[in-house]
């Protein structure tokens, strides 16, 4: 009897243990609710083909490569209470259900629209699909381990006993490169690797995939023409196809057109065209986004390029917006009539630049409040901590904001 009392007892506190956190958290969470509320992002987040057509568009880029679940779900919620229109993510199915629930734990905790998700793939070899690859057991025991210090991912951790142990978390490897140089015995391989397009036909037949971005080399379109063909009807399902493009001089605008002419009998969907100006770069610092802004200004004023709304991409960070706004590109329309450029805003044409794609960027802002949660609370999800929620939510609030003009005393605007 005294020991089923106990019994009931420890169970009675346990349960009000929990209570109390449940309820601890729920009140926390009200401060989250304030900053999206506050900042206005309710009001100003409209469908996703309007922030298209205003130049306001913002995208998360997850990754093309990086697969760790926990951070993809977290990513995914934090980003979509800050207003995203669209978060891109590796065309794997877990990764898109990670996506998927992080926007619905999002939408649980503020009634906020639903961005879309988009799926990377690509047609040929690309920086976006690789990991990085090598034997422990082979590395120095006296070797200081520079790989480890420079990944922006923490994907390589080395632990030294007998030999080091350990290497490369794949799942979090998302192909930036940095650790191939650095690696003093040159132990360290880049895998390359390509998405198929049966598997990705499947992926897009599902119903929580809006998207699908095709990466491709620019220089050639036999590899695109015959992925865009294995997509089959599978591209009716979508509400857009965004090719991913890199500056190849004169020759960008003619295969972009060449790419359209492929797409044009089966495409019943909005079109993008990412301008990728220094990939897998967005977190290098304030040089970074020359390149994807230089390339934008290039194709603003082309007169022959395909249909489609152009986004930036590759070395976007905090300093883009204030780039686009120099060289009078930020949310700015075309006149129909006589093409130059104008600062009236016109209901009648689309801005010149749909938008900014984020990727290492904004993974950087937030991951870095992610990994001192998980120091303190292990892989939790970010909602049962919510002064860490907060704080996330702030940084991307900052972040999204310079592109949507959110007004908030507490978020700091370039």
């Amino acid at each position: 009897m005294a020991l089923s009392l106990s019994c009931c007892t420890s169970l009675y506190i346990h349960n009000q243990v929990r209570l109390s956190n449940h309820v601890n958290i729920k009140n926390n969470l009200k401060i989250v609710k304030n900053l999206v509320h506050s900042a206005g992002v309710p009001s100003i987040a409209i469908p996703p083909q309007e922030s298209l057509q205003k130049g306001n568009w913002v995208k998360l880029i997850c990754g093309a490569s990086f697969e760790d679940v926990v951070d993809i779900r977290n990513l995914s919620l934090v980003y979509t209470l800050a207003g995203v229109d669209c978060i891109d993510c590796a065309a794997d199915a877990s990764v898109v259900s990670a996506v998927n629930e992080g926007i619905e734990a999002a939408m649980n905790i503020v009634p906020i629209r639903r961005p879309w998700v988009m799926i990377s793939v690509n047609d040929d070899e690309d920086l976006h699909f690789r990991k990085a690859a090598f034997d422990p057991l082979d590395c120095p025991l006296d070797c200081s381990r520079p790989c480890e210090a420079v990944c922006p991912a923490n994907a390589i951790v080395l632990n030294k006993g007998d030999s080091l142990e350990g290497g490369v978390i794949n799942e979090r490897c998302y192909g930036c490169g940095r650790c191939l140089p650095v690696c003093p015995y040159d132990k360290i391989n880049a895998v390359t690797y390509l998405r198929d397009a049966v598997t990705t036909a499947q992926l897009v037949r599902r119903n929580d995939v809006d998207a699908i971005e095709i990466h491709t080399n620019g220089r050639q379109t036999d590899s695109f023409e015959e992925f865009w063909s294995g997509m089959g009807d599978s591209v009716s399902n979508l509400r857009l196809v965004a090719i991913s493009v890199p500056d190849v001089g004169k020759a960008t605008t003619t295969v972009m057109n060449t790419m359209f002419s492929i797409m044009r009998p089966n495409l019943s969907c909005y079109n993008l065209w990412q301008l990728d100006g220094r990939p897998m770069s967005g977190d290098i610092g304030r040089g970074a986004t020359r390149e994807v802004l230089a390339f934008a200004v290039h194709l603003a004023a082309t007169e022959d390029r395909p249909p489609g709304f152009l986004q930036l991409a590759g070395g976007t960070n905090a300093q883009t917006v204030k780039g686009l706004k120099e060289h009078g590109l930020f949310q700015t329309r075309r006149n129909p009539d006589d093409g130059i450029l104008t600062g009236e805003i016109s209901n009648s044409c689309n801005s010149l630049i749909g938008g900014i794609a984020y990727g290492g960027y904004a993974r950087k802002i937030v991951g870095r409040i992610l990994r001192s949660m998980q120091s303190q609370h292990g892989l939790a999800y970010i909602e049962d901590c919510p002064a860490y929620l907060s704080e996330a939510l702030r940084e991307a609030l900052a972040l999204v904001g310079s592109v949507k003009c959110y007004v908030h005393p507490g978020i700091h605007q370039e």
